[in-house]
């Protein structure tokens, strides 16, 4: 599936930087899964997001992501309550109001 979500969001003010997500990004740096599957991208990127205390619209979307990339709820847990210890618990308390989000059909 081509990924729009630049172009889609940022086409009008910023149509290189949307290039830029969508075609290199997502395009080429995503697609290659024979070097690093999708799931490892996700936890590798929820994982930075969450070290830089980005807990917004950018991680939720990646949370979700990364659901679909198959990080089931108890592995997402695992990794932020891990995290926690190196990156800080504050901010695992702001990601874990994102996870209650993205799996709460699981609950």
């Amino acid at each position: 599936m081509k990924q729009t979500a630049g172009r889609d969001r940022l086409g009008d003010l910023a149509p290189k930087f949307a290039e830029l997500n969508d075609d290199v990004l997502f395009g080429e740096v995503w697609s290659r899964e024979d070097k690093l599957s999708l799931k490892h991208r996700s936890m590798i990127t929820i994982s930075a997001l969450m070290a830089m205390g980005i807990a917004d619209s950018s991680l939720k979307s990646h949370l979700e992501l990364g659901r679909r990339n198959g990080i089931s709820k108890e592995e997402i847990v695992e990794m932020v309550t891990h995290l926690a210890f190196y990156v800080g618990w504050p901010k695992a308390w702001a990601v874990f109001g994102l996870v209650k989000e993205v799996y709460q059909d699981e609950e």
